[in-house]
C-alpha cells in the first residue's frame, strides 16, 4: 500500500457501516489525487450470476449526472439522422459508420442503433462485443426513439449490470461534486437496483453498499435510504 493511501485509509473505520451522507462526505475527504477522481459505489449482491434469470441490468438516469461529457454514435438511416444529430449525438452514420467501425475506428462511448440496422452490425460484432459497445435492447441503446435515447444519454443516462461475483460498479459522480449531489445519484441508484430484484433471487438481496474514489479507499455504507 502506497503511504498515500496508507495514510487515508486511516480515516475509514473498517468495521463500520456509514450513513450515505457521511459516507459522501468521507470520500471526499480521502481523495487527494491530483485528478478529479471518479466516485464509484460497488454493490454486492446475493444472486447466482450465472443463473439468466438472476442476471440485475437496467439503466438509470442519475439525478446530477457523472460529471463526464460522454461521446454517443449513433447507428441509423434516414430522416432518424437529423433527429440524432438534432439531439446532440457526436457520431451519425449507417454503413459509413460501420466501415469505420470494422477498421477500429471506435472514436465514442456509447453505440446507438435502431432496431432496423442491427442486422449489419454482425461484421462487427466481434469488434464492439469485448469492448461492450454492442447496442443492447436491455441497455435501451437499440430504440427508434433516437432524441429521447440520446438526449437522456448526454445527460448522464448510464447502465448498471452485475459482474461474474454478482457485483454491480457504477459511477455515480466527481470528487468535486457537491455532497448534496453524490447524495442524491447514490440513493437514486441503490433505489433502482433494489427494484431490479430478480423475483427468483432469495435471501438477503442486497449483501453489501461500499463506495470509493478512483484512488481511494473502500467505505461501507449503510443500504437503508
Amino acid at each position: 500500500m502506497s503511504k498515500r493511501l496508507d495514510s487515508v485509509s486511516k480515516l475509514v473505520d473498517k468495521n463500520k457501516i456509514y450513513t450515505i451522507e457521511e459516507a459522501a462526505s468521507l470520500v471526499k475527504e480521502t481523495a487527494k489525487a491530483k485528478f478529479d477522481e471518479t466516485v464509484e459505489v460497488h454493490i454486492r449482491l446475493d444472486i447466482d450470476p450465472k443463473q439468466s434469470d438472476q442476471i440485475v441490468r437496467g439503466t438509470i438516469s442519475l439525478p446530477h449526472g457523472i460529471g463526464k461529457t460522454r461521446k454517443v454514435a449513433v447507428l441509423v438511416k434516414g430522416e432518424k439522422q437529423k433527429e440524432a444529430q438534432a439531439a446532440g449525438a457526436d457520431l451519425v452514420g449507417s454503413d459509413d459508420l460501420i466501415e469505420d467501425i470494422s477498421k477500429g475506428k471506435l472514436n465514442f462511448d456509447i453505440l446507438v442503433a435502431t432496431p432496423d440496422i442491427m442486422k449489419d452490425l454482425s461484421k462487427v460484432a466481434k469488434i464492439l462485443g469485448p469492448k461492450g459497445l454492442m447496442p443492447n435492447p436491455k441497455a435501451g441503446t437499440v430504440t427508434f426513439e433516437i432524441g429521447q435515447t440520446v438526449g437522456e444519454l448526454k445527460k448522464g443516462r448510464i447502465e448498471y449490470k452485475n459482474d461474474s461475483f454478482g457485483i454491480i460498479h457504477v459511477p455515480v459522480g466527481k470528487v468535486s461534486f457537491d455532497k448534496e449531489k453524490l447524495v442524491d445519484n447514490i440513493k437514486t441508484l441503490i433505489e433502482a437496483v433494489t427494484k431490479a430484484k430478480p423475483s427468483s433471487a432469495k435471501g438477503q438481496y442486497i449483501k453489501s453498499v461500499s463506495i470509493s474514489s478512483t484512488m481511494g479507499p473502500g467505505i461501507f455504507v449503510d443500504q437503508k435510504i
